[in-house]
C-alpha cells in the first residue's frame, strides 16, 4: 500500500541522496560553512556523516534543509 504526502518535499529522498547531491553541489568545504557541524569539518566522509546526521536530529534538519533551499 502506497501512501502519499503531498505536503512533505523530502517523501521519498533517501539522507545518502541528500548528502551526495549537497557534496557535489557545494563540495565538503563549502558545506562545512553551510551547516557547521564537525563531521563536514574534520575529514569528511559519506560513511561517518551519514552516521552521525541519523542520530541528531538537529543536523539531519539542518541538512534537510539547505538541501530544500539549494535545489
Amino acid at each position: 500500500m502506497r501512501q502519499d504526502q503531498p505536503n512533505n518535499p523530502l517523501h521519498g529522498i533517501k539522507l545518502a541522496d541528500i548528502l551526495d547531491f549537497l557534496v557535489g553541489f557545494y563540495g565538503w568545504e563549502e558545506l562545512a560553512k553551510q551547516v557547521n557541524i564537525n563531521c563536514f569539518k574534520s575529514n569528511p566522509t559519506k560513511k561517518s556523516s551519514l552516521k552521525f546526521l541519523r542520530t541528531t536530529p538537529w543536523a539531519r534538519t539542518k541538512v534537510e534543509q539547505l538541501y530544500l533551499d539549494s535545489i
